[in-house]
């Protein structure tokens, strides 16, 4: 395959564009918050995700390529007074991809991500039928550092293909966010927005900004100790092109949504929680590439 991308792309830079198999660069210095654990004070824990990409060229079905990321992250959040919070990611990320040419493999720290959120409102109140009507609204900004490697050669006509496999993006990236909770009872709904500007590495080349919101209704069930919150929801992705000296890498960007289920079980001050998510509707490099699952695994720690 490698044969293939290399005579596609040196055919392409004639034109100022780079092509690659491994071509939307779904997986590389994206971030899912979803929920939140319970905590008063601050929280620590481990989380495992998974995404899944397989990529077919759909002038040659002989090329293909199933990409693989899996991150093992460290997060953590402090709330500061009454209306600060702020929270840490640190990942370590692992990549494996499987094509017509072997087996790729990659692995190492990834970029840093830290963000503040400032609390807008958080007001309860007791409605005539004794029932609990709880709000809260949250905005934040957050910053991502370039401590991920980034090791590819400007110059390589595999650039796109040799960008996706790397642990971090070596850009420095901004993060905007809110989020809204509205909870009547044991029923809430959570409900988030965030935007992903990335700017430009050293070797000029910047993946596509992206936007992302999601929506879960959960129902909260307490017996004793032990706490259960179902969870289901929906998810929408847009990304933006990646470009390479400002010039539009074809096949990039794309937008997803999908279906999300999952669950939170807590006990005292542990929470453990799992979701999964699956594709309603994509388009990634005209359809070539399609994202087949989405999970994520936490352990937490409050305080």
């Amino acid at each position: 395959m490698k044969k293939y991308l290399i005579a596609t792309a040196m055919s392409l830079l004639v034109l100022n564009t780079v092509r690659a198999c491994e071509i939307c660069g779904c997986g590389l210095g994206n971030y899912y918050i979803g929920m939140l654990p319970q905590f008063s004070h601050k929280f620590f824990g481990i989380r495992y995700q998974v995404r899944n990409f397989h990529t077919i060229i759909a002038d040659d079905p002989t090329q293909f390529s199933r990409d693989y990321y899996k991150t093992i992250e460290l997060w953590a959040g402090w709330n500061i007074g009454k209306k600060w919070q702020v929270l840490a990611l640190l990942p370590y990320n692992y990549i494996h991809q499987v094509s017509d040419d072997g087996v790729t493999n990659n692995q190492g720290i990834g970029d840093i991500a830290v963000m503040a959120n400032y609390k807008i409102f958080d007001k309860t109140t007791i409605t005539r039928n004794d029932n609990s009507f709880a709000q809260q609204l949250w905005v934040g900004a957050g910053i991502k550092l370039p401590t991920g490697k980034f090791n590819v050669d400007a110059t390589d006509p595999a650039l796109v293909a040799v960008a996706n496999t790397q642990t971090g993006t070596a850009s420095t990236d901004f993060m905007l966010n809110t989020m809204y909770n509205i909870r009547i009872n044991k029923v809430g709904i959570n409900s988030s927005a965030s935007y992903k500007i990335n700017t430009t590495n050293k070797d000029k080349y910047s993946f596509g900004n992206k936007f992302s919101a999601n929506s879960f209704v959960y129902y909260a069930i307490k017996k004793g100790n032990i706490g259960i919150t179902p969870n289901l929801g929906i998810n929408y992705e847009t990304t933006a092109v990646n470009t390479l000296q400002k010039i539009t890498v074809l096949q990039t960007g794309g937008h997803l949504l999908a279906t999300t289920a999952g669950a939170e079980l807590s006990f005292k001050k542990f929470t453990v929680g799992a979701n999964m998510q699956l594709p309603i509707s994509q388009n990634f490099a005209n359809g070539q590439t399609e994202m087949k699952m989405k999970g994520m695994m936490h352990v937490t720690f409050s305080l």
